[in-house]
């Protein structure tokens, strides 16, 4: 599978997130007042991008923006576990007008081990964090876990859920109201052996769901990479939102036609959005050149998807 361009925890990381290891039983410090920020569920309206460099700068997002048309509206980035939440580029994704969405990634940590609240020190600091920036937030966790690509995919959904689960509970106890949860699931599996459903925590866990998915190919369409999976994530969640969290389509792909194919099936599948992985990837047909910035011809047809396919970015509040 495609490799992702992020500075995923190293083993020194797993170390450090033993030093948040704590005995369970003592006693906790109580909350600050909780802080509430909500990001609207308006249809094709979020527009987003990955990009190489950011974090820690901004200034990549600015020439993605340029070749958009139109600045993004949420910022990805990728998070190993036991690296804190980067308020510092929290606050400068916000003074550009824009959300922080993070994928936060359990390397090197035990699934069981998050359940029953060994690393609760790392995610009540994490959460403190989140809550101090008082800014809305886009929070993942374990990402395409319904794949098979990932040391947490290999979990046993039951345990994933209830690691998500306590995640979710523990953020809200630490006053943590300024996240919008995503629970994230890649769109490739459609044979239907690793059914999304195992791994779905509830509705009361998870304000949008994300789906992952990408042109590698000239026959790919929105409706053979997306439809399968959006169809199947609204008969168990018919009622959350559902953002395309994770696509672009690759030069080999076709980009001028399926460019336009991605922005047509966003808005008739009713979806909040696009974030695009803005990285450049040279390595076979699953590590195409994703950026639409220099991309010649596809630049202009990204912008024409962007202006006529997407309705103006939610306020937020």
């Amino acid at each position: 599978m495609r490799s992702r361009l992020v500075l995923l925890a190293t083993v020194a990381m797993a170390v450090a997130a033993l030093a948040f290891a704590i005995p369970r039983g003592l006693t906790r410090p109580t909350p600050p007042p909780a802080v509430h920020a909500s990001l609207p569920p308006k249809l094709a309206s979020y527009l987003g991008a990955f990009e190489e460099g950011a974090p820690p700068a901004y200034q990549p997002l600015r020439g993605f923006g340029k070749a958009a048309g139109r600045q993004p509206d949420l910022v990805g980035s990728f998070s190993g576990w036991a690296q804190p939440f980067d308020l510092l580029f929290a606050k400068s994704v916000h003074a550009h007008g824009a959300i922080l969405f993070v994928q936060i990634d359990p390397n090197y940590a035990s699934i069981p081990a998050i359940a029953a609240g060994v690393y609760d020190s790392y995610l009540r600091s994490y959460a403190a964090s989140v809550r101090e920036f008082g800014q809305p937030v886009v929070l993942g966790f374990g990402h395409e876990m319904n794949g098979s690509w990932y040391l947490w995919s290999r979990a046993n959904p039951t345990k994933f859920v209830a690691a998500w689960r306590h995640i979710v509970t523990l953020f809200r106890s630490q006053g943590a109201m300024n996240v919008t949860w995503l629970w994230t699931i890649n769109a490739e599996d459609r044979t239907g052996v690793r059914p999304a459903a195992r791994w779905w925590p509830g509705p009361n866990y998870v304000t949008w769901i994300g789906i992952d998915g990408f042109y590698y190919r000239r026959s790919d369409t929105f409706r053979s990479i997306f439809a399968d999976t959006i169809d199947q994530v609204r008969s168990f969640a018919p009622d959350k939102p559902v953002l395309l969290s994770e696509t672009a389509v690759g030069p080999a792909a076709g980009q001028i036609l399926k460019i336009a194919n991605l922005f047509d099936g966003m808005a008739k599948y009713k979806t909040l959005g696009v974030v695009w992985f803005d990285i450049s990837q040279h390595n076979g047909i699953y590590h195409q050149n994703w950026r639409i910035v220099d991309s010649g011809p596809a630049q202009p047809v990204f912008q024409l998807g962007v202006r006529d396919q997407m309705n103006p970015p939610p306020p937020l509040h």
